[in-house]
């Protein structure tokens, strides 16, 4: 069913239509109804009319919609992110390859725009929107967009967004292309499709340069896919080699992995380079709002998980729980079997207590004879 509203607003002289398909309602003004002669009377920046406009929303009428609405709608465990790719105003072959390529090895959970995109710009103001709205009609959290320019040559943003809207932004320049098809190996060993990687940051500027820790971040969002629980080694075929050569320019390198054999138990691995691999050199970085951050950084409280008392995790030892054991009085413990010579000490106790007994009683005369004298 369609729900309705009527609220009144306030609109000025221009006929007013707003069509927001990809928000799910249509907003439709009618033409006001005035002379001219009342217009001639009115101050320029005066609100010129009240009247009426009727606000409709669509829900869905089919299955099929609702489950789309459904997939769509904030779950607990979010499922893999998608990625968006685009081009940009003008891009060189080189960067189109490139594009093409990522698409490939994130197949499963990527969307590929092949038009060029002339209002797209990430890092300035009001050239965002389109790309918000395209990360809203493709549900894709992820993007990487491409452009090529004279001071910007072979240039690639990548970035993530929170709730559709830009959450951060780093743009790289592609140099030493090298493409999966000029890479010669036996394809017996070439990654499958959906495969987990390994990632391997080698150098200290991923720890203390913040351009290169923001890289860090952003590389494994794009390449780990969804996050699974449990994972079977066998199916590890790949690495991506990320080498820190300065502060500036990183190198990043696909391999497949190989197992031989090392006369133990554990295998011997080594590298095979299958592509793509390229030189990034960091140009801009934006970081997201410390707000925002902190936003998007919420857990629900469904699947935080409760404090276990005495319990703590340490990354080598692993969990570590403390017991506290009460002081054991071992005297009066209950014994399952009654032990030999119980009835022989019992007597010796009988007989000491007597004897306490009894010289406890000479020492209470001695007392009482010793008073008696002094009082005589």
């Amino acid at each position: 069913m369609l729900t309705k509203w009527v609220f009144r607003v306030s609109i000025q002289k221009k006929q007013a239509l707003i069509d927001s398909k990809h928000l799910g309602f249509y907003i439709r003004r009618p033409t006001p109804s005035s002379s001219s002669s009342s217009r001639s009377h009115r101050k320029p920046n005066s609100i010129s009319q009240t009247s009426y406009i009727m606000l409709r929303i669509k829900t869905p009428k089919s299955l099929r919609a609702k489950r789309a609405l459904e997939k769509r709608a904030p779950k607990l465990v979010e499922l893999g992110k998608k990625t968006l790719i685009l081009h940009g105003t003008k891009t060189s072959n080189v960067l189109n390859d490139v594009l093409t390529e990522i698409y490939h090895l994130k197949k499963d959970n990527a969307v590929k725009f092949s038009r060029r995109n002339d209002n797209i710009r990430p890092f300035e103001s009001g050239g965002e929107s389109s790309l918000e709205f395209y990360s809203l009609k493709t549900d894709c959290s992820l993007f990487v967009f491409g452009s090529h320019s004279k001071k910007r040559p072979d240039n690639l943003v990548i970035g993530r967004t929170y709730d559709h809207h830009i959450y951060d932004l780093v743009e790289v320049g592609v140099e030493n292309f090298k493409s999966m098809a000029s890479c010669s190996y036996d394809k017996k060993i070439a990654p499958l499709i959906g495969s987990k990687p390994f990632f391997a940051f080698i150098g200290e500027g991923f720890e203390n340069i913040e351009e290169l820790k923001h890289l860090k971040e952003v590389l494994l969002e794009l390449f780990r896919a969804q996050v699974v629980s449990h994972l079977n080694l066998a199916g590890l075929d790949r690495v991506y080699v990320c080498t820190a050569v300065s502060s500036k320019k990183v190198l990043l390198t696909h391999c497949a992995l190989r197992l031989k054999k090392s006369g133990t138990i554990v295998p011997r691995v080594e590298l095979v380079e299958v592509g793509p691999s390229m030189d990034l050199v960091v140009r801009r970085h934006r970081l997201p709002d410390e707000s925002l951050k902190k936003e998007a950084m919420k857990v629900a409280l469904e699947l935080m998980k409760k404090k276990e008392k005495n319990v703590s995790k340490d990354a080598i030892e692993g969990k570590i729980g403390k017991i506290y054991v009460p002081d054991q009085q071992v005297g009066n413990a209950s014994l399952p079997f009654t032990p030999k010579g119980v009835k022989r000490e019992r007597r010796e106790a009988k007989a000491k207590g007597e004897d306490n007994k009894h010289a406890e009683k000479k020492q209470k005369q001695k007392q009482h004879d010793d008073v008696h004298k002094k009082n005589i």
